[in-house]
C-alpha cells in the first residue's frame, strides 16, 4: 500500500513539473484537427479490438508536436462495420450467451507501431488515464484481445498481454516463433503459419522448371527469418537463389545491380512483402534496370504474401511480366459485397447515427482520445446488404468462435459449479485467465469459411489460390486464378496460361542452362551454382527417362539400353544351337568323325584275324575305338539348350571318356615296350605280358578320374545358369561350372595322363620293327598335348557360346588326332597294302613305301 502511494506521487509530481523540466512545450493540439478515436460499446465482456483503418503521414513532424496520426483524406470504415455487426448479431441471439452481451472497444492503430501501443495502454488501463494497474472510474473486464492489425507487432503485444493473461488472437498470419507457449502461452493462432506459402512457392518453382532465381525481402526481424529458412528449403529442392537483397529504408540499390548485371538470366523474383507494398519494391528494381544496357525481359514476381493485393500505378509495370500471389480457398461463395471506401463525411454520417461521440484529456494522458460509444444498433439485415456487409467475412468468423467458446466455457463452470454447490444460482464472472484453455480448441476451423485444417501434426493449414495478376499497358492490373495447391499438391489452370499465351505473355525462362534431355545426366561445373552444369551421357548400361536427372538409373541384368539410352530393352537370349552355322559346322564335324571311327572298328573287327591288327593288341584296339566313339558324341551335350542333366553329364562324360581313351594308350605303350623287352633272352618281362595288365591300367587310371567327378559332382556340381554381364546385349544360356576349380583337376590329369603317355611313347618310338606302333603314339600324343595346352588359354579368353565352341573344337580335333595318327596308318595297310600285312613285315626292319 505504501509503494502505490509513493509511486502515485511521483507520477503526480512529473505532470505537474513537466513544464518546468521541458526545454520545448507540447503542443496537445492536432494539427490537421483529428484525434485519436475508439469505438465503444459496454458489455458483460469486453472484447478488445485494434484494426487499421487510417494510414500515417511520412512527412516530418516539429519536436513540440505530439506524435499523432495524419489521416489521409478517405477513412475505410469496412472492418468497423463488420465488427460491430457482429457483436450484435451475437448478441440478440438468446440461444446463444443467454444472459450474457458482449462489448467492445475498438481502437485505430493507424498502420503504426506506436498507435497500436496507445491502444493497448488504453485497454489495459481501468482508469480514465493511460496508467496500467492504476484503477479509477471505470470498471471492464476485458476478456480477449483481437489482434487485426496491419502493423504486425504481434510478439511485442502477447508478451505484455501475458502479463495479465489476457488471450490474444491475431487475425492474420504470423510468425512461427509466436508458436512457443513457453514465451508466449496466451497467444492464439486462428490462420496458418506464414511458412504455409513457402512448399506452394517451391512448386510453382519446379512446375515451371524455374531453378534459378532472386529473393528479396525486408530488412526486418521478419525479413531475416524468411531468407534464412527459405533458402534453406529452395537448395534442398536443387533451386539456386543468386540474387539475394535485402532492402531498406535507404534504398540501397549497388550490390543488386552487379548481381543483376552477372545473372541477367534471372527472370523469377520471390519476394517477401510486408503489408503487400510490393510497388515500392518493383519501383526500385526498375530504377535499377533503366541503368541496363540491352533488352530486358519482363520478370515474374512470386509473393508470399497471402490475400488479395491492392495494385495500383497502372501503365508503370515496365520490367514487371506477372504478379502472383496467394489466397485462401473458401468453403461456399461469401454474400456478395464489395470492399467500398467512405469518405470523411460517411464517417461522420455513421458516427452521429449510431454513436455518441466525445473528446476527453486526462492529465496523466499522452494526448487527448474521441471516445464514441454506440447509442442506435446497426441496420436490419435488408439495410446490411445495402451496406456491403458480409455475414461470411473473416472477422465476423472470428468473433463468432469467440462467442461459442465463451458458450462452452460457461457450460462446463455451470456443470462443474451444480455439482459443487447446488445452492448458488449464479455463475461467477468468467476471466480471461479461465477463458483461455477453451480457446485451445480452435473451433474456428469449423466456423470460417475459409478452407482451413488440421495437418497430422495438429497444425492449422489450409488449401490456397494462386492468383496472377495480369499486367498490360496502360491497365489496371486484371487477377486470374492461376492453380491451387490443395494438400500439398500443385495443380495449374491451364486455362489461364493459355490466357497469357493470347495476351503475348508467355511465360518466360529462368535457367542457368537449358534442361539435360533424356539419356543425359547433369554433372556440375566447378565454382558455379548447382542450377549451372553440363549434361554428360549416360553411363554404359544406364538410361534416363527424364529431363534433368541427376542420376541415371541402371538397367536390369537382363535388359540393355537403346542407342540414345531413354530405355531399357530386352536382351537377346543366346547360346550354342543347333540351327547356327557355327553349331551346324560343329555337330557335322562330330558325326563325320564318329562315323568315321565306326568304320574303322568294322575295318578291325573284320580284319581282327591279320598280322597287324592281332600285333597292336586288339582288345585296347576295340576300347581305344569305342571311347573314341562316346568323345565324338560327347560334344552334343555341349550344343543345344542348357539343362540340369546336360549341365550334370556333360563334362563328367568328356573326362572320364576320355581318361579311358588316354589310358587305352597309355596301356598300348606300355605293352609295346614289354613286348620288346621280352624278346630278350632271360629277362622275366614275359610274364607281365597279357590282357591283366593293360586292364589293370585302364581301370586303375580311369577310376581316379571318377573318383575326382565324384568329389566334383557331391561338393559343387555344375547347373544351369545365365551369363548376363558377358555380352552388353545378349543373355547367354549357359552351364555354370560349380566348383570350377575341379574342372581344371580334371583337365590335369587328364594332361598327367597324355604327358606319361606321350613320355614312354617317345622313348619307345626307336625300337626295332617294321611297323613300330610306338612312333604313331608319339605323334598322336603330341598332337593331343599341343591341342589342350592352347585351349586353356583359348578357353579363358572367350565368353559364352564361342567358349563353348572352343572346348568342342579342342574335344574333336584332338580326339580326331589320335584317330588318324594311330589307326589310319593300319587301314591303309589294310585296305590298299594287304601284301604288307604279314607277319615277316612286322619281325623284320624295312623300309615301306
Amino acid at each position: 500500500m505504501i509503494m502505490d502511494f509513493l509511486l502515485l506521487m511521483v507520477l503526480v509530481s512529473q505532470g505537474v513539473s513537466v513544464k518546468l523540466r521541458m526545454k520545448c512545450l507540447l503542443n496537445f493540439d492536432i494539427r490537421d484537427g483529428k484525434k485519436p478515436w475508439n469505438y465503444y460499446r459496454p458489455g458483460d465482456h469486453l472484447i478488445g479490438i485494434v484494426i487499421s483503418m487510417t494510414r500515417i503521414s511520412h512527412k516530418m513532424l516539429p519536436f513540440n508536436m505530439a506524435p499523432t496520426s495524419q489521416p489521409h483524406s478517405t477513412v475505410n470504415i469496412f472492418k468497423l462495420r463488420i465488427l460491430i455487426f457482429a457483436i450484435q448479431m451475437i448478441n440478440k441471439n438468446p440461444q446463444l450467451l443467454h444472459n450474457l452481451t458482449l462489448g467492445y472497444n475498438i481502437h485505430d492503430n493507424y498502420i503504426n507501431a506506436l498507435g497500436t501501443s496507445e491502444a493497448l495502454m488504453d485497454m489495459l488501463s481501468i482508469g480514465e488515464a493511460n496508467v496500467p494497474n492504476y484503477s479509477c472510474g471505470r470498471k471492464e473486464n476485458l476478456l480477449a484481445l483481437v489482434d487485426a492489425a496491419k502493423m504486425d507487432i504481434s510478439m511485442q503485444m502477447s508478451t505484455l498481454l501475458a502479463t495479465y493473461k489476457i488471450p490474444q488472437i491475431r487475425d492474420a498470419i504470423v510468425s512461427e516463433a509466436l508458436n512457443d507457449k513457453s514465451q508466449f502461452p496466451f497467444f492464439h493462432r486462428i490462420l496458418p503459419k506464414k511458412e504455409i506459402a513457402y512448399p506452394a512457392i517451391v512448386q510453382v518453382l519446379l512446375h515451371f522448371r524455374w531453378t534459378l532465381i532472386g529473393l528479396f525481402t525486408s530488412d526486418t526481424e521478419e525479413g531475416e527469418h524468411f531468407m534464412r529458412t527459405f533458402t534453406l528449403i529452395l537448395v534442398r529442392n536443387g533451386i539456386c537463389v543468386v540474387i539475394s537483397q535485402r532492402f531498406s529504408v535507404t534504398g540501397r540499390t549497388a550490390s543488386l545491380r552487379e548481381a543483376i548485371s552477372k545473372w541477367r538470366q534471372v527472370n523469377v523474383f520471390v519476394n517477401y512483402v510486408e503489408f503487400a507494398n510490393v510497388w515500392d519494391r518493383i519501383l526500385t528494381l526498375q530504377l535499377t534496370f533503366e541503368d541496363m544496357p540491352g533488352p530486358i525481359e519482363g520478370k515474374v514476381w512470386i509473393l508470399e504474401t497471402i490475400g488479395y493485393l491492392v495494385l495500383g500505378q497502372e501503365g508503370l509495370y515496365k520490367y514487371v511480366h506477372n504478379i502472383w500471389s496467394f489466397a485462401f480457398q473458401e468453403k461456399k461463395r461469401p454474400d456478395v459485397f464489395e470492399d467500398d471506401v467512405f469518405e470523411d463525411k460517411h464517417l461522420v454520417k455513421f458516427e452521429d447515427q449510431c454513436f455518441h461521440c466525445s473528446f476527453a484529456k486526462h492529465m496523466f494522458s499522452v494526448k487527448g482520445r474521441k471516445t464514441c460509444t454506440q447509442k442506435a444498433p446497426l441496420q436490419s439485415e435488408v439495410e446490411r446488404r445495402s451496406l456491403f456487409i458480409p455475414v461470411h467475412h473473416h472477422l465476423h468468423s472470428v468473433i463468432k468462435t469467440l462467442a461459442y467458446t465463451l458458450k462452452a466455457a460457461y457450460s462446463s463452470r455451470s456443470r462443474r459449479r451444480s455439482k459443487q454447490d447446488k445452492e448458488s444460482l449464479e455463475v461467477p464472472r468468467l476471466q480471461p485467465w479461465q477463458f483461455h484453455p477453451f480457446l485451445e480448441k480452435n473451433e474456428f476451423c469449423n466456423i470460417s469459411h475459409q478452407q482451413l485444417y488440421l495437418d497430422q501434426n495438429g497444425d492449422i493449414t489450409a488449401d490456397l489460390n494462386i492468383i496472377s495478376w495480369v499486367l498490360l499497358p496502360w491497365l489496371d492490373p486484371s487477377d486470374e486464378q492461376l492453380g491451387s495447391f490443395e494438400r500439398q499438391r500443385f495443380t495449374v489452370n491451364k486455362h489461364t496460361l493459355l490466357l497469357l499465351k493470347l495476351l503475348n505473355k508467355t511465360l518466360p525462362q529462368s535457367q542457368c542452362v537449358e534442361n539435360c534431355q533424356p539419356g543425359f545426366v547433369k554433372r556440375a561445373k566447378e565454382g558455379e551454382p548447382v542450377c549451372c552444369y553440363d549434361c554428360v551421357p549416360c553411363p554404359e548400361g544406364s538410361i534416363s527417362t527424364q529431363e534433368d536427372t541427376e542420376k541415371c538409373t541402371k538397367c536390369p541384368p537382363d535388359q540393355y539400353p537403346n542407342e540414345d539410352r531413354i530405355q531399357c530393352i530386352p536382351k537377346i537370349i543366346t547360346f550354342l544351337s543347333y540351327e547356327e552355322h557355327l553349331g551346324i559346322i560343329l555337330v557335322s564335324f562330330a558325326l563325320f568323325l564318329f562315323l568315321t571311327t565306326t568304320l574303322v572298328l568294322i575295318i578291325f573287327i573284320k580284319y581282327q584275324e591279320t598280322p597287324i591288327v592281332k600285333a597292336n593288341n586288339p582288345d585296347l584296339s576295340y576300347i581305344l575305338l569305342v571311347s573314341l566313339l562316346l568323345c565324338f558324341l560327347s560334344p552334343l551335350f555341349f550344343i543345344g539348350q542348357r539343362r540340369k542333366a546336360t549341365c550334370l553329364l556333360r563334362q563328367i562324360v568328356f573326362s572320364i571318356v576320355f581318361s579311358v581313351a588316354i589310358s587305352s594308350l597309355l596301356a598300348k605303350t606300355i605293352t609295346v615296350v614289354l613286348a620288346f623287352l621280352a624278346t630278350k633272352p632271360g629277362n622275366r618281362v614275359k610274364r607281365w605280358l597279357g590282357k591283366s595288365l593293360a586292364n589293370s591300367i585302364i581301370l586303375s587310371c580311369s577310376a581316379v578320374q571318377i573318383i575326382i567327378c565324384s568329389i566334383w559332382l557331391g561338393v559343387s556340381p555344375p547347373f544351369p545358369d545365365s551369363d548376363l554381364h558377358s555380352h552388353p546385349r545378349e543373355v547367354i544360356l549357359q552351364c555354370n561350372e560349380g566348383y570350377v576349380v575341379m574342372f581344371y583337376i580334371t583337365l590335369g590329369y587328364m594332361g598327367i595322363l597324355a604327358a606319361i603317355c606321350f613320355t614312354v611313347a617317345f622313348l619307345a618310338r626307336n625300337l626295332p620293327g617294321a611297323f613300330n606302333e610306338a612312333k604313331l603314339i608319339t605323334f598322336s600324343m603330341l598332337v593331343f598335348c599341343s591341342v589342350w595346352v592352347s585351349f586353356v588359354p583359348t578357353y579363358l579368353s572367350t565368353k559364352g557360346k564361342h567358349m563353348v565352341a572352343v572346348q568342342v573344337f579342342s574335344i574333336l580335333s584332338s580326339c580326331s588326332g589320335l584317330l588318324v595318327c594311330i589307326f589310319i596308318p593300319k587301314c591303309y595297310i589294310i585296305i590298299l597294302r594287304p601284301d604288307l600285312n604279314k607277319k615277316q613285315h612286322l619281325t623284320t626292319r624295312r623300309n615301306v613305301r
